[in-house]
């Protein structure tokens, strides 16, 4: 069997992570790493180094955390340690995403607060506004950016501006959206951003981050309500012993997210990455349509990353034959996860540049099934 065998997958994933990387990155994991060692934990010392970096001018005001698991682990890992235990947490959920963090929260006993906002409307900022005004035992706000379960962009700009007029915590999912979306967190007033290494930066599985504003994280010492999800205890410990996780770190994982970092650099950063993704889904949306295939969301609502779209209006439709269908030719999308609408969801991350989504517009074409049987 030759290496081009093992790097190179028979299909293309459209998804909003896991996501097709190049084979530099799948090839950077062929090395085994040892956890104590110094060259190992100067690869992660980077990796923390640049993530602060690409976040904001204001380096010096925030550090990386890095930890194993899904990126839920590191939703979890931020809300049950920066909330103290006498914290309250508001969420604004519009989407499955937004909903797991308050499941999370309650989950940890923490008083929580949700302010449910449509899967497919714009956000209403003034029950925002009313629920920080008459509500001042609320002490932290968290949001989505990038709510996949329809690829909505949430406005953390004004969000925040409403946030930090009443001086609560902010606490903001970048799940799908950092590294694909052009942001300063300082300038935006951002607490804590959580992300992970199989999205927008183009990695693989594995590990999630936080971003820490370090003078709000100091004072989460004794918070955490959990041992191997306490956050404070991991950054301390990186703080301190150069980069050393607590626990077993999935060293291939970190060692290919290093060379997709590098890899951000070389395309021209965040900036040029955001401006591909841009590209790609104008071309999936215009193309779409010009299939009879309709976006939920409306433009200025429409996210870069990921795009969700009507199921065609016949009878003959069937998602998993189109699903099929689709793979066959050498690409796999995502099904929906709108509580009420039939969807399905198409992303533009990962390497995928403007050819492939063209082929995948062509194989769409080529795959619609159900206009043959009428």
């Amino acid at each position: 069997m030759n290496l081009k065998e093992f790097t190179n997958n028979p299909y293309l994933l459209l998804t909003p992570g896991p996501l097709t990387t190049t084979d530099t990155v799948k090839l950077a994991m062929m090395k085994d790493w040892c956890t104590w060692d110094d060259d190992y934990n100067n690869i992660v010392q980077g990796v923390r180094e640049k993530l602060v970096s690409h976040a904001t001018k204001e380096v010096d005001k925030y550090s990386a955390v890095l930890m194993q698991g899904s990126g839920t682990f590191s939703v979890e890992s931020v809300i049950g340690t920066v909330l103290p235990k006498d914290g309250k947490l508001l969420v604004i959920a519009n989407g499955v995403y937004g909903h797991r963090i308050a499941k999370i929260s309650k989950t940890l006993g923490i008083d929580t607060v949700v302010l449910e906002s449509g899967e497919t409307e714009e956000l209403d900022l003034n029950k925002l506004t009313i629920q920080l005004e008459n509500n001042p035992d609320i002490t932290h706000v968290a949001i989505v950016h990038c709510e996949t379960t329809t690829g909505m962009l949430n406005p953390i700009d004004k969000v925040s501006e409403i946030v930090k007029r009443y001086n609560r915590i902010f606490i903001v999912d970048a799940m799908s959206s950092f590294g694909g979306v052009e942001m300063d967190i300082d300038s935006l007033q951002i607490d804590y951003l959580i992300s992970s290494a199989n999205k927008c930066i183009e990695g693989v599985p594995g590990f999630g981050f936080a971003i820490v504003k370090k003078d709000e994280f100091e004072k989460c010492k004794t918070n955490a309500r959990s041992v191997s999800l306490d956050l404070y205890d991991q950054w301390k410990t990186m703080e301190e012993q150069n980069g050393k996780w607590r626990f077993t770190s999935p060293t291939h994982v970190v060692r290919a997210f290093a060379q997709a970092l590098k890899e951000l650099d070389e395309e021209g950063g965040i900036q040029k990455r955001a401006a591909r993704y841009k590209n790609n889904q104008k071309v999936l949306s215009e193309g779409m349509r010009r299939l009879n295939f309709e976006p939920i969301l409306p433009e200025d609502l429409q996210s870069p990353i990921i795009t969700s779209f009507y199921y065609p209006k016949s009878e003959n439709f069937d998602f998993s034959t189109f699903y099929y269908k689709l793979k066959e030719k050498g690409f796999v999308i995502y099904p929906g996860k709108v509580s009420n609408l039939d969807t399905f969801r198409i992303g533009n991350i990962g390497n995928v540049h403007q050819g492939d989504i063209e082929s995948l517009l062509t194989a769409m074409e080529k795959s619609c099934y159900w206009l043959k049987l009428v």
